[in-house]
């Protein structure tokens, strides 16, 4: 999808409610009597109105330490802290991916006191944005770090052990050398696993993703420091960076999408995929009796990034008062405290106080090595923002491009307000996705309308929009037999494209409002069993949107699930940001 993060930035305009931590916190025992947190739940809603003679502390945070964090809110909270003017601090916070945060931030959709992504490269790029926009950075104190968390490669632990885990020290280019190797696991004595099957998160979007591409450019580079844009625009990199994304069968925002695809196809789906530590630890915690073998936790042996999910007051912002600064320092003096970092070791992570003992869950058996810690190991430097701006641009080159069918329901039902939005949303679908990506629109009522033109979107795009912006409402729903057509239509690509040895991501977009009423049309048992089997990480995804209230969301949600795609809800006001949801899949 498109490289002009600026355009992304100033369209994702998401709500998303503030989430306060509510419940308890619950010790329980594994079956191994290992202590662990289990994860406070939280309800949807937030802070709807503050109680008298209080202030609340707003937190964008990165997902990764998501249950910890939440157990520090609430204990904090229920303590009845004060600010020096006799305010009680009310803390809440909203999880969410990195880039998610950031880009609330600039778009003016969320206000937060304080911003703690997964790594400071993400606070580079935030204050260097804000200072394009206003000539000033958002953030000018030093930001903490809250924990010290690995950056590596989650794998099956059969495969781990066959690339020497966890005895033989295992590197990045050993696994981007794998993923070249068109012998595949046969290379390691293995040719019943087939070819290296990868994924990890879109780097626009994810703080695992990101990391990725950065890691990768600094094993093409053979560096650990000092990226310059000429060193990541060599030749050698784009070579070495290519041929790891091509072993990728599945983007997405978050690393958990990835998690839930591995749990629910097994091995055969995805061999590895980027992740943090932390994550690992805690999938086989929860997951244990759905996972076909466990997974384990790959630290790259020559360098990786030591991920410090970096506390930051937005100290320099304008909505951000010194009440507020006051009390967000007060709940970082509470995260650092000894004691609450040691309680992050029980959710799976590493805490920033590296005189803390590692203790279970963060272990080898539940897929961590922890010979590896920040003392011993090299950090990779994380490059300025105009590097990364070159990483980006190598990543949008060199990824698996994609062939994405949409599909917009222009039915009787879609009349008024739901037409003009979806008619917006599709439009903005197109204008991120990459000149050389293919696209196909469908509309449909009735009768089913191929539109005009199709094919690279660098040829097609401006016409195309012209032709979507120019639908309107009117006629039945013939939900079964466009899914149909849409799935004969894209195999048919898909088997021209590997018998010409193109490699690439096939997806269909499908936007509806109800439910098929046409009669004597497909059935839906006749749609269900034209369904690809979804066991090949490489088939058709579908990516579904249940428009509305009254769209048939079961049946959207097992298209999704079937073909291991995703189903999202929308209406008008939210249609533009589940269309760029949907651009990170790809």
């Amino acid at each position: 999808m498109n490289s002009n993060r600026s355009q992304i930035i100033f369209v994702f305009v998401i709500a998303i409610a503030i989430i306060v931590v509510a419940f308890g916190l619950i010790l329980r025992s594994t079956s191994n009597s290992t202590a662990i947190l289990n994860p406070v739940t939280v309800p949807a809603g937030g802070v709807t109105a503050l109680p008298p003679g209080s202030i609340e502390v707003k937190i964008e945070s990165s997902n990764t330490k998501e249950d910890w964090l939440n157990a520090m809110v609430q204990d904090f909270n229920a303590s009845g802290v004060k600010t020096s003017q006799g305010q009680t601090i009310v803390v809440s916070v909203v999880h969410g991916g990195s880039g998610t945060g950031l880009d609330n931030i600039l778009a003016g959709s969320s206000r937060p006191v304080v911003y703690s992504p997964g790594t400071d490269v993400w606070i580079n790029q935030l204050n260097q944005k804000w200072k394009d926009q206003y000539n000033q950075p958002l953030i000018k104190a030093a930001c903490p770090a809250l924990t010290s968390e690995p950056f590596g490669v989650a794998m099956w632990k059969p495969m781990a052990e066959a690339l020497g885990w966890p005895d033989k020290p295992i590197k990045l280019s050993d696994i981007a050398q794998l993923a070249a190797d068109p012998q595949g696991w046969a290379a390691v004595g293995h040719p019943e696993w087939g070819t290296f099957k990868f994924g990890h998160g879109h780097p626009a979007y994810a703080n695992s993703g990101l990391l990725t591409m950065v890691a990768a450019v600094y094993s093409a580079a053979g560096e650990r420091s000092g990226l310059t844009p000429a060193q990541v625009k060599s030749a050698p990199v784009i070579s070495n960076v290519r041929a790891l994304e091509q072993s990728v069968y599945h983007y997405g925002r978050l690393s958990t999408d990835l998690f839930e695809r591995m749990t629910a196809r097994g091995p055969n789906y995805l061999h590895a995929i980027t992740a943090f530590e932390a994550d690992v630890v805690k999938w086989n915690l929860k997951h244990a009796d759905e996972l076909r073998f466990p997974l384990v936790f790959i630290v790259p042996a020559d360098a990786t990034f030591w991920t410090n999910h970096p506390y930051c007051i937005l100290d320099n912002a304008d909505w951000v008062s010194d009440e507020q600064r006051e009390a967000a320092q007060l709940f970082q003096t509470y995260l650092l405290d000894p004691a609450n970092q040691a309680k992050a070791i029980a959710t799976g992570l590493r805490p920033a106080d590296l005189t803390l003992a590692l203790t279970a869950p963060v272990d080898l058996e539940h897929g961590a090595l922890t010979t590896f810690n920040a003392r011993n190991l090299p950090e990779l430097e994380y490059p300025s923002d105009e590097v990364v701006a070159h990483i980006l641009d190598v990543f949008y080159q060199v990824k698996k491009q994609a062939t994405v069918l949409v599909i917009v329901d222009t039915s009787g039902s879609m009349g008024g307000e739901k037409i003009k939005g979806a008619v917006d949303g599709a439009l903005s679908f197109l204008d991120n996705m990459e000149p050389n990506e293919r696209v196909l629109v469908y509309s449909f009522s009735d009768e089913i309308m191929p539109l005009v033109p199709s094919g690279r979107v660098g040829d097609v795009r401006e016409q195309l929009k012209q032709t979507v912006s120019g639908l309107y409402a009117g006629g039945g729903t013939a939900l079964h037999e466009v899914v149909i057509r849409a799935l004969d239509e894209m195999e048919q690509i898909k088997a021209q494209d590997e018998a010409a040895g193109e490699n690439r991501l096939y997806g269909i977009v499908l936007l509806t409002d109800g439910k098929n009423d046409i009669g004597g049309g497909p059935s839906e048992a006749d749609l269900l069993s034209r369904l690809p089997s979804g066991d090949q990480p490489g088939g058709i995804k579908l990516f579904t949107i249940a428009y509305g209230d009254d769209a048939n969301e079961q049946l959207l949600q097992t298209l999704a699930n079937r073909s291991n795609g995703k189903k999202f809800k929308g209406d008008p006001k939210t249609i533009r940001s589940v269309y760029l949801a949907i651009s990170s899949e790809f």
